[in-house]
């Protein structure tokens, strides 16, 4: 039996009885995502039940630091949040605060979506 990741349509492999479950890399995880140099800020309502979500896409960071300024983000809109696939998700309608609070930490930060 061998399972793949079904993730992003990542082919990497997870699982074979041949070897047993496969590590992930942890060079991998932590790499930086090029980027066009834009961050963007979006809502997201599709497959949420009808809740808003802010999404902010295009960081140049990864890993612990994606995380500290998610926590930075989340603190500054007063709500929840996580990081899921290098995307920072805010729960709440916050495009306008983010877009603002990105520019003044020295980001390219526009709106995007609706």
């Amino acid at each position: 039996m061998v399972k793949y990741n079904s993730r992003n349509d990542d082919t990497r492999l997870v699982y074979s009885t041949d070897q047993g479950r496969i590590k992930e890399d942890k060079k991998t995880r932590n790499e930086i995502p090029e980027t066009d140099g834009v961050v963007r800020v979006r809502p997201e309502k599709k497959g949420r039940g009808g809740k808003t979500v802010t999404v902010i896409t295009g960081l140049p960071m990864a890993g612990n630091d994606l995380k500290a300024f998610t926590k930075q983000l989340k603190k500054r809109c007063g709500g929840g949040g996580a990081v899921k696939d290098g995307a920072i998700e805010l729960q709440g309608d916050h495009v306008d605060t983010m877009v603002a609070e990105l520019i003044k930490l020295g980001h390219n930060a526009k709106r995007a979506g609706g």
